[in-house]
Parts: C-alpha cells; structure tokens; sequence
C-alpha cells in the first residue's frame, strides 16, 4: 500500500477486488438482492475508497457488504471478521484518552487508526444491525463511536456477543486490552 498517495497499485486492485467479490458470493444473506457487478463499478470508480478497503482487509477487518442506500447509491461496508480485528486491537478510544494516561500508554488510538485508514467506527445502531447477520465479538468486543455526552465524562463504548446477546457497554476511554479492537464502516 502506498499510504501517502492512498492509491492502490492495479494489481493490488485486482487482487482486493477478487477477495471482496469471493467473500460477496460466500455471504449473501449479508446483502441479499445486491449485485456484484453493481458494487465492483462502483469500487472501480472510487479508487481512494479502494485503499481504505485495503486497509481494513490488511488489518484483519474482512470487510464486506451490508447494505445499499437506494438515495445516495453508496454501497456499505462493515468489517464482518468473527472477532475484533486483529490488527487494530491494543488501543484507547482516541487522542485525549492516551495523552491522559500517565503510564503504560497503547501505541495508538481507534479514532486516529480509523482517520488515518478513511474509515468511521460502528455505532451502537451499526453494531446492532451487523450482529443481526451473523455473531460477531463471541471472544473479542469491539470500540464503538461514542456520543459526546459520554465521551465528555472520560467514558467510551464498547460491544460484544456473550450468552446469545448483543452487550453494549462502557470503560474508560484510556483503557485498552488485547482482545478490544474496532469495527469500521465505508460508504462507496
């Protein structure tokens, strides 16, 4: 990837391309009454968008399809991986919550994670809808966008699958643990 123009090489196109359109076909009940082909024009229209996928797949994220929004045309995509993804776990929830740790900060925050790879973090309304087609965070939770009233008062959410529910719930939005990364969200 090259991170300072957010241009994919083609054939890094083509290979991304072909992993989105394999993980499409193998999970149509995520976007039931949607076309490939349909997506793929759009995805080849928006190379920068392409990047972003990119980051989200390298990061362990598997990102797929989830919805169309018939007024904008805009395709959805949400990581789908069974659990939080790898690649961005270990982290507090943003800036402020790591410049007031004192010590044993994380290496890194979700919100600039997210900013830098031109993603959003889930909401709790995204997050419930994503577990509405399949059980995601049964071992991991994931960060969640967190109101600002809440965010205001040192908090942040997070969300999880245990006991054949969806949990959400708060921390301190300076903590950080090896099983809580984020999911993410990109419109195309």
């Amino acid at each position: 990837m090259n991170s300072t123009k957010k241009e994919l090489a083609p054939e890094q196109q083509e290979a991304l391309l072909s992993v989105l359109k394999t993980r499409f076909e193998k999970n149509m009940n995520r976007h039931k009454g949607l076309d490939w082909a349909n997506v793929q024009a759009k995805l080849e229209a928006n190379t920068g968008k392409l990047w972003s996928l990119n980051a989200m797949e390298q990061t362990g994220g598997e990102p797929d399809v989830v919805g169309h929004d018939e007024q904008t045309g805009d395709y959805i995509f949400y990581d789908c991986s069974a659990e939080s993804p790898k690649g961005r776990r270990s982290a507090c929830y943003d800036r402020a919550a790591l410049e007031a740790r004192k010590e044993n900060k994380p290496a890194d925050t979700v919100m600039d994670m997210a900013a830098a790879m031109g993603i959003e973090l889930l909401t709790e309304e995204h997050y419930r809808e994503l577990q509405k087609l399949g059980n995601f965070d049964a071992k991991t939770s994931s960060w969640l966008l967190t109101p600002a009233a809440i965010r205001q008062l040192g908090g942040a959410l997070f969300g999880d699958f245990r006991y054949g529910t969806v949990f959400v719930y708060h921390n301190g939005a300076d903590s950080y643990y090896a099983a809580r990364g984020f999911r993410g969200s990109l419109r195309i």
